[in-house]
């Protein structure tokens, strides 16, 4: 047996297990669908950066106001998430610069990934709505459709540990309904008179989302 051959041959085999891991490494946060702004990311870093005390357009935490496009740029170089900050301070697992600070729950790897592909696709402030109609149609389930809403725009105060919350968690769907008999969910995410707007600090919901929770509270709030 030739043994040049064997030892190209062994090379090749290992180059070939080894791409795969290597290409994890170079992407590893990037996803292959589009990701649209107003769709997929404002309402993430609605959600996780624009409570009370941080990045919103009264306490303007470190010069950065998330509330609009123009501020959330500031941290973003478009087409290299690597170096942009608002990438970074994501996935530093802690200390005072890892972000959303304590006690606010931290992104999770698929919010992440959102963010990260924007970022690499351009971090244009598009909205995708002639691609996405608003479907509201047939019955909407929570554990496909609203819970994930909430995941969202909510967990990030109301989700898990975390204190920031008023004492009200949404992670769990028995106190999501109690949230929904009492009209504070639906009255918050429409900024209803009387009730605290939420996302807190930030803009509405989407007005497709708001309707798809909405025709869900309608038909009772089930647990399907």
């Amino acid at each position: 047996m030739n043994p040049y051959y064997t030892k190209t041959n062994l090379a090749f085999a290992m180059l070939v297990l080894l791409f795969p891991i290597l290409n994890a490494c170079k992407n590893e946060y990037i996803q292959a669908e589009p990701v649209c702004f107003e769709r997929d990311i404002q309402p993430i870093i609605t959600a996780n950066c624009t409570q009370s005390g941080c990045h919103n357009s009264i306490d303007r935490e470190k010069g950065r106001d998330y509330t609009t496009y123009e501020g959330i740029m500031q941290d973003v170089k478009a087409g290299n998430y690597q170096k942009s900050e608002l990438y970074n301070v994501l996935i530093i697992p802690t200390g005072e610069e890892a972000m959303p600070p304590k006690p606010y729950n931290r992104l999770d790897n698929a919010q992440i990934r959102l963010i990260a592909t924007w970022i690499e696709e351009g971090a244009s402030n598009d909205t995708c709505a002639a691609a996405v109609a608003c479907d509201t149609a047939g019955t909407i389930s929570y554990a496909a459709r609203v819970k994930p809403l909430i995941q969202t725009n909510c967990n990030a105060c109301h989700g898990g540990t975390a204190a920031a919350g008023g004492g009200i968690g949404l992670s769990a769907y028995t106190n999501v309904k109690i949230t929904v008999d009492n009209g504070s969910l639906l009255g918050s995410i429409q900024h209803s008179s009387g009730y605290s707007a939420m996302p807190q600090g930030g803009n509405k919901m989407a007005a497709c989302d708001i309707a798809v929770i909405k025709k869900w509270i309608d038909a009772g709030a089930p647990n399907n």
